[in-house]
């Protein structure tokens, strides 16, 4: 079993408008729902790839209650993750995503999150510990709801290692600057995240420092560019054969997933990065965060360019 980690979840919202127009009523003319936060989107792919997985962190009030019947009745019509996400007295976010169909580009909006109580995080953290003992491997993603304490990934992360579970976080600036101090297996920033990190722009030399700074690997979203690794076995780049218009949402989300599947597959390197740049690409032609166009993903894992280097 995979096992991810959404501590701040979220109930997404996805508006489509025929333009968005600054300043002015629009006429909403599609709207979805689905349960949301960084780990949910990795697990609902995953769950597609056909893979047994888990999410938890925290669900509470009418949204968490929304979020958590939306993924029960998942499993009525498809691949789904499995709900043990921990109950809060708060009331769990919303993210409003408003796609322009003119441009197919989209705005985003994204709540703080409710107030974690220190007895909550302590219910949170007895149940992660029981996941773990059945887990291949985690994934800790997105941001900190408020009341939990900035080295709460590195918390995470050391207890993953003490379970001899590969741990891959995913998050951005004081929680992931802590988070690598405790040494995860895999570190998955953006370009704009690295640089926060580091202090550099240019990938690669941002890349060496963030591995120095703890992260057993590296790998960075470079936008259509791909993702750059840097890993004990060599440093690689994957690129896609051009660039994929559409809602990158998500993207990064679906590149997580497939890093994570390569991993409990065995995959070594290279193939884990096309499987990632795969589904992060394909990611972009759906309009909705977690979901991938599966015929686009399967014609990229031919044709996505991995080249080494010294």
């Amino acid at each position: 079993m995979i096992l991810t980690v959404t501590l701040n979840t979220a109930l997404d919202l996805t508006y489509h408008v025929p333009a968005l127009t600054p300043h002015a009523g629009h006429r909403v003319t599609e709207v979805r729902e689905r349960p949301g936060g960084k780990g949910l989107n990795v697990a609902r792919v995953l769950a597609a790839l056909g893979r047994e997985t888990v999410v938890t962190g925290f669900a509470g009030g009418p949204t968490g209650a929304l979020v958590r019947e939306l993924l029960a009745s998942a499993h009525q019509t498809t691949a789904a993750p499995h709900d043990a996400l921990v109950p809060i007295a708060g009331s769990s976010r919303r993210t409003v995503a408003v796609v322009d169909g003119t441009t197919g580009d989209t705005t985003q909006l994204n709540e703080p999150g409710p107030a974690v109580t220190p007895q909550e995080w302590t219910a949170f953290l007895d149940a992660y510990g029981a996941l773990l003992r059945d887990a291949e491997a985690v994934a800790l993603c997105g941001s900190l709801p408020p009341g939990i304490h900035v080295g709460a990934y590195a918390e995470l992360v050391r207890r993953a290692r003490s379970a001899g579970v590969p741990a891959l976080l995913d998050t951005s600036g004081e929680p992931l600057r802590r988070g690598i101090a405790a040494r995860p297996d895999l570190i998955k920033p953006n370009a704009e995240e690295l640089a926060q990190l580091t202090g550099a722009r240019e990938p690669l030399r941002a890349t060496r420092d963030a591995r120095r700074r703890g992260a057993h690997a590296v790998v960075t979203s470079l936008g259509p560019k791909g993702l750059l690794a840097l890993t004990p076995d060599g440093v690689w780049q994957a690129t896609p054969p051009e660039p994929m218009r559409g809602n990158p949402a998500g993207a990064g989300d679906s590149a997580v997933a497939g890093l994570l599947s390569g991993l409990v597959d065995g995959l070594d390197w290279p193939g884990r990065l096309i499987r990632a740049a795969a589904l992060s690409a394909a990611t972009v032609l759906s309009p909705t965060a977690g979901d991938f166009d599966r015929e686009v993903y399967e014609s990229l894992l031919s044709r996505i360019t991995v080249t080494e280097s010294p």
